[in-house]
Protein backbone atom coordinates (compact mmCIF):
# COMPACT_ATOMS: atom_id res chain seq x y z
CA UNK A 1 0.00 0.00 0.00
CA UNK A 2 2.96 2.33 0.63
CA UNK A 3 4.08 2.15 -3.00
CA UNK A 4 0.62 3.09 -4.28
CA UNK A 5 0.49 6.08 -1.93
CA UNK A 6 3.94 7.20 -3.04
CA UNK A 7 3.01 6.91 -6.73
CA UNK A 8 -0.25 8.81 -6.20
CA UNK A 9 1.59 11.60 -4.40
CA UNK A 10 4.21 12.11 -7.12
CA UNK A 11 2.02 11.39 -10.19
CA UNK A 12 0.66 14.90 -10.88
CA UNK A 13 3.91 16.80 -10.17
CA UNK A 14 5.79 14.28 -12.31
CA UNK A 15 3.41 14.75 -15.26
CA UNK A 16 3.70 18.55 -14.97
CA UNK A 17 7.48 18.27 -14.87
CA UNK A 18 7.53 15.99 -17.92
CA UNK A 19 5.34 18.42 -19.88
CA UNK A 20 7.61 21.34 -19.00
CA UNK A 21 10.75 19.32 -19.87
CA UNK A 22 9.26 18.32 -23.22
CA UNK A 23 8.44 21.96 -23.96
CA UNK A 24 11.95 23.08 -23.06
CA UNK A 25 13.55 20.33 -25.18
CA UNK A 26 11.32 21.22 -28.15
CA UNK A 27 12.02 24.93 -27.54
CA UNK A 28 8.34 25.79 -27.09
CA UNK A 29 7.03 28.69 -25.05
CA UNK A 30 5.39 26.49 -22.42
CA UNK A 31 3.84 29.29 -20.37
CA UNK A 32 2.40 31.06 -23.44
CA UNK A 33 0.89 27.77 -24.65
CA UNK A 34 -0.55 27.22 -21.17
CA UNK A 35 -2.11 30.71 -21.13
CA UNK A 36 -3.66 30.16 -24.59
CA UNK A 37 -5.11 26.86 -23.39
CA UNK A 38 -6.64 28.48 -20.32
CA UNK A 39 -8.19 31.23 -22.46
CA UNK A 40 -9.74 28.61 -24.73
CA UNK A 41 -10.98 26.61 -21.75
CA UNK A 42 -12.56 29.70 -20.23
CA UNK A 43 -14.36 30.47 -23.51
CA UNK A 44 -15.71 26.91 -23.59
CA UNK A 45 -16.85 27.20 -19.97
CA UNK A 46 -18.69 30.43 -20.70
CA UNK A 47 -20.39 28.85 -23.73
CA UNK A 48 -21.73 25.83 -21.82
CA UNK A 49 -22.57 27.65 -18.57
CA UNK A 50 -26.22 28.48 -19.47
CA UNK A 51 -26.83 24.86 -20.40
CA UNK A 52 -25.29 23.62 -17.15
CA UNK A 53 -27.36 26.04 -15.06
CA UNK A 54 -30.55 24.94 -16.83
CA UNK A 55 -29.62 21.30 -16.39
CA UNK A 56 -28.94 21.71 -12.67
CA UNK A 57 -32.24 23.55 -12.21
CA UNK A 58 -34.17 20.87 -14.10
CA UNK A 59 -32.56 18.04 -12.13
CA UNK A 60 -33.22 19.87 -8.87
CA UNK A 61 -36.86 20.37 -9.84
CA UNK A 62 -37.26 16.70 -10.75
CA UNK A 63 -35.73 15.56 -7.49
CA UNK A 64 -37.65 17.98 -5.27
CA UNK A 65 -40.96 17.21 -6.98
CA UNK A 66 -40.54 13.50 -6.28
CA UNK A 67 -40.77 12.39 -9.90
CA UNK A 68 -37.49 10.49 -9.71
CA UNK A 69 -38.59 8.64 -6.56
CA UNK A 70 -41.97 7.92 -8.15
CA UNK A 71 -40.35 6.35 -11.18
CA UNK A 72 -38.18 4.33 -8.80
CA UNK A 73 -41.23 3.01 -6.97
CA UNK A 74 -42.91 2.07 -10.24
CA UNK A 75 -39.80 0.31 -11.58
CA UNK A 76 -38.81 -1.30 -8.26
CA UNK A 77 -40.35 -4.75 -8.96
CA UNK A 78 -38.66 -5.00 -12.35
CA UNK A 79 -35.33 -3.70 -11.04
CA UNK A 80 -35.26 -6.23 -8.20
CA UNK A 81 -35.88 -9.08 -10.65
CA UNK A 82 -32.90 -8.05 -12.80
CA UNK A 83 -30.88 -7.22 -9.65
CA UNK A 84 -30.38 -3.58 -10.65
CA UNK A 85 -29.33 -1.47 -7.65
CA UNK A 86 -32.19 0.94 -6.94
CA UNK A 87 -29.72 3.47 -5.49
CA UNK A 88 -28.26 4.29 -8.91
CA UNK A 89 -31.61 4.67 -10.69
CA UNK A 90 -31.51 8.51 -10.52
CA UNK A 91 -28.11 8.46 -12.20
CA UNK A 92 -29.30 6.02 -14.85
CA UNK A 93 -32.32 8.21 -15.59
CA UNK A 94 -30.57 11.60 -15.59
CA UNK A 95 -27.32 10.77 -17.38
CA UNK A 96 -28.85 10.52 -20.87
CA UNK A 97 -30.59 13.86 -20.30
CA UNK A 98 -27.38 15.58 -19.23
CA UNK A 99 -25.44 14.08 -22.16
CA UNK A 100 -28.10 15.34 -24.58
CA UNK A 101 -27.91 18.86 -23.10
CA UNK A 102 -24.15 19.03 -23.45
CA UNK A 103 -24.26 17.67 -27.01
CA UNK A 104 -27.01 20.07 -28.06
CA UNK A 105 -24.99 22.96 -26.63
CA UNK A 106 -21.92 22.08 -28.69
CA UNK A 107 -24.09 21.73 -31.80
CA UNK A 108 -25.72 25.10 -31.09
CA UNK A 109 -22.34 26.80 -31.21
CA UNK A 110 -21.40 24.80 -34.31
CA UNK A 111 -18.28 23.28 -32.83
CA UNK A 112 -17.42 20.00 -31.27
CA UNK A 113 -15.21 20.67 -28.26
CA UNK A 114 -14.31 16.98 -27.95
CA UNK A 115 -12.69 16.68 -31.39
CA UNK A 116 -9.65 18.81 -30.64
Amino acid sequence: MGIINYISIIAVPLVILLIILYGVIERKKVFDIFIEGTKEGLKTTIKILPTLIGLFLAIGALRSSGIIEGIGKILYPILTIIKFPIEILPLALLRPISRKCINSNSNRHNEDIWSR
